[in-house]
């Protein structure tokens, strides 16, 4: 796998108190010759893939005389207009006009088929990733490489930063017959790595081991992140990556909250803090109270009401608790939920896992319990069910290193 390292100026930071950091897509249209290669590009990307100034980077390579004829698109659709599970309307972006293939719950044939229609000899990848198993954007990612080795293809991504830092990979692995969507190899639930560097690990690895042998793959990478860099220290905007994670808050809390959304509780999804705001309508104010008792680290507990507008429980008074993260690096999101699920567990009957096709986000393609294919394995589930002590589950955490095949893959 080719290394496209840290050849051209950088422009200055949008804070230029902090650090200059320059994606791979700004490094791109700054020197368009780092991509190499010929023939017409298609570029995997949707309302994440920006300029430093915040413009869409399709328009900018372009203007640096790439050959952009075609666009491919995630979950939440292009301009991100759609909620989980969904994608928009439309074969064509209404701003350069170029061909849009919707990606999103397609098979691997028809995913060759799409690249053999687009007619592109490479795929650029540019979305923003935030560092988590179960969020989809890297199992897009993982899909179309091995559509890309398929059929022939380069496939190059532009690297972004982790939101979360590189420093921390936290969580089980995912267990082998837990394979969806939301985790389609064993990887952490909070992985650790830039999706340049996860490419690499998923190609050594996983992609090599399906196809036969790796693609054909190169990462443009970051220019002046470091790994215990969060992302409102690198100087760019952010830019929420789909709808319900409006902040970095709710990312960082995403890590664990997510996984409330394969219990009955809420995961706050139709409030102004999702994913920050737990609850249903039978819980009350000692949820708040037991969870502030368990003496959490780097986060405060507030008990709160409120009535979703969509997804569990719409329209219905909910109670429960809201999080408000005081200290990020002491935080931990995966702990902070398991004891939350646990005081639940002890507090109300009814609390326990929902199936897949219940009410709230479902995940395609799975049967069974969506808890489990979040977690990575049944025995968050069966714990819960059995009213037992739900922090021995989480292993502990370690640097990336920890994890991946080989440490030159680290490249920050």
């Amino acid at each position: 796998m080719a290394d496209i390292s840290r050849k051209q100026p950088r422009p200055g930071p949008a804070d230029p108190s902090g650090p200059s950091v320059t994606s791979g897509a700004d490094r791109l249209i700054l020197d368009p010759g780092l991509l190499g290669g010929d023939g017409p590009v298609g570029l995997i990307t949707n309302f994440t893939g920006v300029r430093r100034d915040l413009r869409p980077i399709a328009g900018g390579l372009l203007e640096a005389g790439i050959e952009l004829t075609s666009l491919f698109g995630p979950e939440h659709g292009l301009l991100g207009t759609a909620q989980a599970g969904f994608v928009e309307d439309g074969d064509h972006d209404p701003v350069t006009g170029l061909p849009l293939y919707d990606t999103y719950r397609t098979t691997p044939e028809q995913q060759d088929q799409l690249i053999e229609k687009s007619g592109v000899s490479t795929l650029l990848f540019d979305l923003q990733d935030i560092g988590v198993r179960y969020y989809t954007y890297i199992w897009t990612m993982f899909d179309l490489m091995q559509a890309a080795g398929r059929t022939g293809r380069r496939f190059v991504v532009l690297d972004r930063p982790n939101p979360l830092t590189g420093l921390v990979s936290a969580g089980p692995l995912l267990e082998p017959g837990q394979e969806s969507f939301i985790g389609r190899v064993p990887i952490p639930q909070r992985h650790g790595l830039t999706v340049g560097e996860l490419a690499d690990q998923l190609n050594r690895t996983a992609v090599a081991d399906r196809l036969g042998l790796p693609i054909d793959l190169d990462v443009i990478t970051v220019d002046g992140w470091r790994r215990e860099l969060w992302y409102d220290e690198t100087g760019l905007s952010w830019v929420p990556p789909s709808p319900n994670i409006p902040t970095l808050d709710t990312a960082v809390c995403y890590v664990g909250t997510g996984l409330f959304e394969g219990t009955n509780l809420t995961e706050g999804r139709g409030t102004t803090r999702p994913f920050e705001t737990l609850g249903a309508p039978f819980c009350d104010h000692r949820l708040a109270d037991a969870v502030t008792e368990r003496g959490l680290p780097g986060v405060l507990v507030r008990a709160t009401s409120f009535v979703p507008t969509f997804h569990k429980f719409v329209d219905q008074t909910c109670h429960g608790i809201a999080l408000h993260v005081t200290d990020r690096s002491a935080f931990d999101p995966i702990r902070t939920s398991l004891v939350i699920m646990e005081v639940a567990g002890e507090l109300y009957p009814e609390f326990g896992p929902r199936e897949n096709g219940g009410t709230g986000v479902d995940i395609p393609g799975a049967k069974g319990f969506a808890l489990d294919k979040l977690w990575g394995a049944p025995t968050l589930r069966e714990s819960i069910a059995e009213r037992a002590p739900l922090e021995p589950l989480l292993p502990p955490a370690g640097h990336p290193s920890t994890w991946i095949t080989t440490p030159d893959l680290l490249r920050y």
